[in-house]
């Protein structure tokens, strides 16, 4: 198979598709690479690198889509992109397609065979290509909001984790998942206050274990997130529902109740956000403020720690590139089923349950 790997193109994401162990993977295994020039930069890795690995270096992103059986990116297509994808193209990456309807439709239109890494899900329900980017972004959660409460960055001048008869900031969590438990374990280790809350019981009790009594846990209902998030010197989203929008948990009226130079950080903004007040900002114009309260709203905060979130995210990705570009789609989704729950449009159709009812549009389900 011809598989392409793109330059990404949105604002400050410095990820690329495959590293260049990834690239000598695939061509081992029989396939030709085609790397767009200067794609692995940002990470980090040269064209001349990419090439030693056994690919050839395309000059033109049109000319890598063109020649290509599948795409292997990471972020979803942009407009710009959308031109350049044809039928039965086999487009594997991040989708987050149920915030993003103009691009479901495009995929629809041109029938294009498109598998989201963040919906291939294990019989235990875990998301084994979300799983390294969320540990990345929640561990950034708590890096960035420590950065903008201080004064200086707009914030109202507090160290995290407090000093030596001053009290610690206060950081509530909202979602105990892997963003959640990333950012407690940054949040914890400078010393500050945190408190995480979440919906499941047994995922509660799973971090009053690993915390040792360091974190406060609590169920996440409207009472305890209004308290919580009015007491709070950091706020930090990290809900997600697989596949679907995020819910909205905070209100604009919860996050007015939180003192000027307070700081939001929504990682599940790339799913639609669950403060209502978050909308997706980018890595060149990070913040805006609401009510006195600074909101970072990032949807690929990953991508400027590039190098880390590459070599990441491949570990991961290749397990499924190499069994789509040995098989083809139909075949890898027929003999995997958590490669099956990654497939989100196919044949001109939404075939992923959770995307076409959160957009309105029609189900078709893919028949194995």
């Amino acid at each position: 198979m011809i598989i392409g790997v793109p330059k990404e193109i949105k604002i400050s994401e410095n990820r690329v598709g495959l590293t260049e162990a990834g690239v000598r993977q695939l061509v081992k295994e029989g396939h030709s690479l085609l790397v767009e020039k200067d794609a692995g930069f940002g990470s980090g890795i040269s064209n001349q690198t990419f090439e030693k690995a056994g690919a050839r270096i395309i000059d033109t992103k049109a000319e890598v889509y063109a020649k290509a059986d599948m795409i292997i990116k990471v972020k979803e297509p942009l407009p710009d992109e959308y031109e350049l994808l044809k039928e039965n193209l086999i487009l594997y990456t991040y989708l987050h397609l149920a915030a993003e309807p103009k691009l479901t439709r495009v995929l629809c239109e041109r029938k294009v065979k498109a598998i989201a890494y963040e919906t291939i899900q294990l019989p235990d329900g875990s998301l084994p290509l979300l799983t390294p980017m969320s540990e990345v972004a929640g561990r950034m959660a708590t890096q960035i909001g420590a950065f903008y409460l201080q004064k200086d960055h707009g914030g109202k001048g507090v160290l995290l984790g407090g000093v030596t008869g001053v009290k610690p900031s206060k950081v509530t969590i909202i979602g105990g998942g892997v963003v959640g438990t990333n950012a407690a374990k940054m949040a914890v280790g400078l010393g500050a206050d945190v408190t995480i809350l979440d919906v499941s019981l047994s995922r509660l009790e799973y971090l009053d274990d690993i915390f040792a009594g360091r974190v406060t846990t609590l169920y996440s209902n409207t009472s305890n997130i209004e308290q919580c998030v009015s007491e709070s010197d950091l706020l930090i989203g990290g809900v997600l529902v697989t596949g679907h929008k995020a819910p909205t948990l905070v209100s604009k009226a919860m996050v007015a109740s939180m003192s000027k130079g307070s700081v939001v950080v929504d990682v599940a903004v790339d799913q639609g956000g669950c403060i209502e007040t978050c909308r997706p900002t980018s890595h060149q114009n990070p913040t805006y403020e609401v009510d006195g309260v600074i909101h970072y709203c990032v949807p690929n905060m990953p991508g400027v720690v590039a190098r880390t979130s590459t070599y990441a995210l491949t570990n991961t990705t290749m397990k499924y590139a190499s069994m789509l570009a040995a098989m083809g789609v139909e075949e890898a989704v027929a003999k995997d089923k958590s490669l099956f729950k990654g497939l989100n449009v196919y044949a001109g159709s939404v075939c992923y349950e959770p995307v076409a009812r959160d957009l309105g549009l029609e189900f078709k389900a893919y028949k194995i």
